[in-house]
C-alpha cells in the first residue's frame, strides 16, 4: 500500500457498545503508522424484512451490507465489529490479497472446545463474517435491494449472514486468519481478540479471563486524555456499562492475582445491588423478535388451516 492510502475501518456497533469504538480505534491505531479512518456505523436506516425471522439479531447486523455505498463504491474497507481490540499492524489485515475475491471473510474457528464452555457462549462457533474485507469498487450491495431478496423469498437469513449466498461462491475468499478475529481467546501470536460473548463482555461482566486487555487500553487511554473517567461514567449511569467497571479500570492491575477471584465476586454484587442489568435493550430488542416470531408463525398456521378447510 501507498503512503497516502488511507485504510477504512466501518464498525457495526448499537448504543449500548458506542464507547468500545474508540478503545478499539486507539488499539488499531497503537501499533500501524498507516493512515486509518475509524467509521462507526450506529443506527444506519436499514430496512425491516417482512418476516421477523429474518429480522436482525442485532442492530447492526445488516450495517456491513452497506459498506460499498457509504464508500461510494471505490477502494476496499474493513468491516469490524465494536467488541474487538487489536494489537498488531492492521497492514498485515489490509493487505490479504483478494485473489478474484469480492470479500475476504474467516472460515477456520479454533480453541472452540474450551471457548464455548464459558458461561453465556453458544454451543458452536458458526462461520465469522465479523471482520471482513471487502473490494468496493466490485461490490454492487444495496441494503433495500438485499433485504427485499429475503421478502422475496430467495433466501433467508441464515443464508444470508452465514453462507453469504448473495455472492457466488467464487466471489468469497477464506483468508482471514483465526488471529484476526480470535474468538473469546488470546495468545501472543493473537492479532485481534473478539469479545464476541454479549453476556460477557469485559464492559459488562466481571471476572472476564481476557478483560485485562480491554481495560489495558482503556487505562492507556486515560493516561493520554483520549477517553475520561466521566466518560464512563455517563456509560454507567445510561445503564450501558457495568458500575464496577471503573474499579476494575482503576484498581484491578494492582491486586494479587490469587485475590481476583474475590475481587470479581466482590464487584459482582456491588452491580446486582445497584440493580444493573446486563445489555437490558439488547434483551429488550431479542424478546420483542421472539415475541414477533411466535405471532407471525401463528398467524401463519392459522391461515394455513382457514385455507386447508376453504
Amino acid at each position: 500500500m501507498s503512503d497516502e492510502e488511507v485504510i477504512r475501518v466501518y464498525v457495526g456497533t448499537d448504543r449500548s457498545q458506542l464507547l468500545a469504538v474508540p478503545v478499539l480505534e486507539h488499539s488499531i491505531k497503537r501499533h500501524t503508522t498507516a493512515k486509518v479512518e475509524v467509521i462507526p456505523m450506529l443506527d444506519l436506516p436499514v430496512p425491516i424484512p417482512n418476516d421477523p425471522r429474518n429480522g436482525q439479531r442485532t442492530g447492526f447486523s445488516f450495517s456491513r451490507f452497506c459498506i460499498p455505498k457509504l464508500a461510494g463504491y471505490k477502494g476496499k474497507a474493513i468491516y469490524m465489529d465494536a467488541d474487538m481490540l487489536v494489537f498488531k499492524d492492521i497492514r498485515e489485515l489490509w493487505n490479504i490479497p483478494f485473489d478474484d475475491a469480492k470479500i475476504v471473510i474467516q472460515q477456520e474457528v479454533k480453541y472452540e472446545n474450551v471457548t464455548t464452555q464459558k458461561v453465556g457462549a453458544p454451543k458452536k462457533r458458526k462461520k465469522q463474517c465479523a471482520v471482513m474485507l471487502l473490494d468496493c469498487e466490485r461490490l454492487d450491495w444495496d441494503v433495500e435491494n438485499i433485504v427485499a431478496g429475503m421478502d422475496e423469498g430467495k433466501y433467508d437469513y441464515e443464508e444470508l449472514m452465514y453462507d453469504m449466498c448473495i455472492l457466488d461462491e467464487s466471489e468469497v475468499k477464506y483468508g482471514v486468519p483465526f488471529e484476526w478475529n480470535s474468538l473469546e481467546h488470546w495468545e501472543p501470536e493473537t492479532r485481534l481478540i473478539h469479545y464476541t460473548d454479549v453476556y460477557t463482555q469485559p464492559w459488562t461482566e466481571c471476572g472476564n479471563e481476557f478483560g485485562y486487555l480491554w481495560f489495558n487500553e482503556v487505562r492507556r487511554m486515560l493516561a493520554e486524555n483520549k477517553l475520561s473517567e466521566s466518560d464512563i461514567q455517563k456509560e454507567v449511569e445510561l445503564g450501558y456499562f457495568r458500575p464496577s467497571l471503573l474499579r476494575d479500570i482503576k484498581y484491578r492491575h494492582l491486586i494479587p492475582s490469587f485475590l481476583h477471584g474475590l475481587w470479581d465476586k466482590k464487584n459482582s454484587a456491588m452491580d446486582r445491588l445497584s440493580g444493573y442489568e446486563k445489555h437490558r435493550a439488547v434483551y429488550e430488542a431479542k424478546r420483542a423478535r421472539q415475541k414477533a416470531i411466535k405471532e407471525y408463525e401463528a398467524k401463519l398456521k392459522n391461515e394455513n388451516n382457514m385455507s386447508k378447510a376453504g
